[in-house]
């Protein structure tokens, strides 16, 4: 028994070794990419016909033989058995997810694509206002709930538009292919999710984009954009955010633009509180007086649920993204850089 823990405690660190050569290969990043394009109407045509999230179901089925797993490790008698089961399970998942998801992460970075100079504050500011402007006269084009905030209309219509609007992101970002599978699945998790700060994520083994439909509504057609650019095969967080910004900038849905807008003018101003606060807050004033009460409902909101799952969940998926060489989940600079030369690029230097 000893010398089977020992073999699967082995393959596991080879393995570990292995993916990250692969990752040093542009090759089998390459293949890896095939192989998730090849898998991907495939599994969106099976698992969007299943009215729930399947993928959280396997994770709390997962989730629940762990913890009985790890409660038999206790127990001298089944410690041995449980113990090799948990390594065989390790690698496998490992495997599979480094095969269907994790090598994706190494694919060649949106910036080389875009304009080389880096962003400069003037740049930022310049297109803070710009889209200050932009979602004022959005906001002014959608409805509103009886307390004055934004209230999303028709949610089908706007998976329906960032679908059809994959189709139109440019060339540079290379040959994803879009499905038009809607495959999008509020999550069974929604109400823990508020606690948690998390407003959607992408399972890789379902290709389900779940989100949380607890969301201020000024959130929730951006989050649907976001996850749908992981489901095209962007793994990087923030390029998941510049591909879901280009998918919703150009709508023709004034629902998803604002949104889209929005999240653009809090990106901007995010990367510029700890160069210019006086800007921002000047910029904030400018609000229109719905958008002031769009800020207002998504601050009550994380007031709400702000606390020390909030806090751990950002510090646990800061270091996830780290791991996988992106900037954490603290900083939105990328996205921002991304935005900036991309906007230099169409609109002149």
């Amino acid at each position: 028994m000893l010398s089977k823990r020992r073999f699967w405690v082995g393959l596991f660190v080879i393995q570990i070794l292995l993916f990250y050569l692969f990752s040093r290969w542009s090759g089998a990043v390459y293949f890896v990419d095939f192989l998730f394009e090849q898998k991907k109407y495939l599994f969106q045509s099976l698992f969007s016909k299943i009215p729930f999230s399947l993928g959280d179901v396997v994770y709390f089925v997962l989730g629940l033989l762990l913890v009985f797993s790890i409660f038999k490790l206790f127990n001298s008698k089944t410690r041995k058995v449980y113990s090799l089961r948990l390594l065989k399970g390790l690698n496998v998942f490992y495997f599979v997810y480094q095969l269907v998801w994790g090598m994706t992460y190494f694919q060649r970075p949106i910036v080389l694509a875009l304009d080389e100079k880096e962003p400069q504050i003037t740049e930022i500011k310049a297109l803070a206002l710009k889209y200050l402007h932009q979602a004022k006269r959005t906001r002014t084009l959608v409805k509103e709930d009886d307390k004055g905030v934004f209230q999303i209309q028709d949610l089908e219509k706007i998976k329906r538009e960032i679908l059809s609007r994959q189709k139109k992101i440019p060339a540079f970002l290379g040959n994803k292919i879009s499905t038009e599978i809607d495959n999008f699945k509020p999550s069974l998790y929604s109400g823990f999710m508020n606690y948690t700060g998390v407003l959607g994520y992408y399972n890789p083994f379902s290709t389900e984009a779940q989100y949380n439909s607890h969301l201020p509504h000024t959130y929730l057609p951006f989050t649907l954009s976001h996850e749908s650019a992981h489901q095209l095969g962007f793994a990087r967080e923030q390029e998941a955010n510049f591909v879901g910004y280009l998918v919703g900038i150009g709508s023709e849905n004034p629902e998803l633009r604002y949104s889209t807008e929005y999240f653009a003018l809090k990106s901007l101003l995010r990367a510029l509180i700890t160069e210019d606060e006086d800007f921002v807050k000047t910029v904030i004033a400018q609000y229109s007086d719905e958008m002031k009460r769009d800020y207002q409902a998504e601050k009550d909101f994380v007031e709400e649920y702000q606390g020390p799952m909030n806090t751990f969940f950002a510090f646990t998926n800061d270091l996830f993204l780290k791991t996988n060489q992106q900037e954490g989940a603290v900083t939105y600079s990328y996205f921002v850089d991304l935005l900036v030369r991309y906007e230099r690029m169409n609109h002149g230097k």
